[in-house]
Formats: structure tokens, C-alpha cells, sequence
């Protein structure tokens, strides 16, 4: 054999395809679910969830001059939808030790869009775009190393602001 990696590229190639020929011989879809059905409202199950008591790994801080504090302000973009400003205070952004032992006042932030997460934050900036026409929720929560969100006196750190879109 002189060039094994070839051949593995070639087997994985018509493995897949095959794979793929033979699924859709049986019926199988690879589209998404969805779990409106399920909700008796017409919202998604998840996002009926209450998300607090996933988490694990909550970081509580005592209220005072050290606590962290957390603001954010929303800015049209001249080109297309808005940028996230994202003000703290007692807070460093740690992104190199994302995944670690927590850090007091230390990590990163999450934003949602109506209850849906958007991403993962490590700075004060951050570009929405791709939201529809109406009425949207931002909301920003301080998270820990460990992604357990940050509690200041057991209130979870997060701020939220609404902006239409027309």
C-alpha cells in the first residue's frame, strides 16, 4: 500500500454515499423535527422550559462594591440589523479559560434572541442580524468558566432589552 490515506478518503467517500442510498431506500428523512405539536400554546417545548434548574454549576456572589454588574445597549447598524453593546462592570471576559475551574467575576456572556440562544460572548460587542420584522427580546446573562450562569445575592445576572424591527 503506498498510499493508505487514499484509500481510507475513497472508502469513506463510498461508504457515505452508499449509506445515503440505502437510507433513502428505507424511507429515512434527514430533516429537523419540531415540538410544536407538543406545546399547547404553538411554542417550542424548550423554550417553555425553566432553564434555571439545569444549572449545575451557578456561581452566586455576595451583593456589594465587588459584585459584577451587567448593562447592555442596542445600536442600529447602518448596514444591516443592530450591535450589542454589552457593559460590565467587576467582570472580566476569560475566554481562554472557558471550560475550567470558575474564576471570581470571570468568564463570558450568552445572548438570546426571544429565548433562543444566539451565542456564546468573550468581549463587550457583538452583531445581531437575521431577525424577522417586530417585536424582538435581547437578553444577556454573565456565565461563569464553567458555564453556570453568575448569581449576584441568588439573582441570576441577566439583562434583557426589547427592540421592533420593521
Amino acid at each position: 500500500m503506498r498510499n493508505p490515506i487514499v484509500f481510507l478518503f475513497i472508502g469513506l467517500f463510498f461508504g457515505t454515499g452508499i449509506g445515503f442510498i440505502w437510507a433513502g431506500s428505507l424511507g429515512v428523512t434527514f430533516d429537523g423535527h419540531d415540538h410544536t405539536e407538543h406545546a399547547n400554546d404553538g411554542t417550542k417545548v424548550h423554550s417553555k422550559m425553566n432553564h434555571a434548574g439545569m444549572d449545575h454549576n451557578s456561581v452566586n456572589v455576595p451583593d456589594g462594591p465587588d459584585a459584577p454588574s451587567l448593562a447592555i445597549l442596542l445600536h442600529k447598524d447602518m448596514i444591516s440589523g443592530y450591535n450589542l453593546e454589552i457593559r460590565t462592570t467587576n467582570f472580566t471576559f476569560t475566554p481562554e479559560k472557558v471550560n475550567q475551574a470558575n474564576t471570581p467575576n470571570a468568564g463570558h456572556a450568552h445572548v438570546y434572541a426571544n429565548g433562543k440562544k444566539l451565542s456564546r460572548i468573550y468581549g463587550n460587542w457583538f452583531h445581531i442580524t437575521g431577525l424577522p420584522s417586530g417585536e424582538h427580546t435581547i437578553m444577556v446573562e454573565l456565565n461563569a468558566n464553567s458555564h453556570g450562569i453568575i448569581h449576584v445575592n441568588g439573582t441570576p445576572l441577566q439583562v434583557a432589552q426589547t427592540v421592533t424591527i420593521p
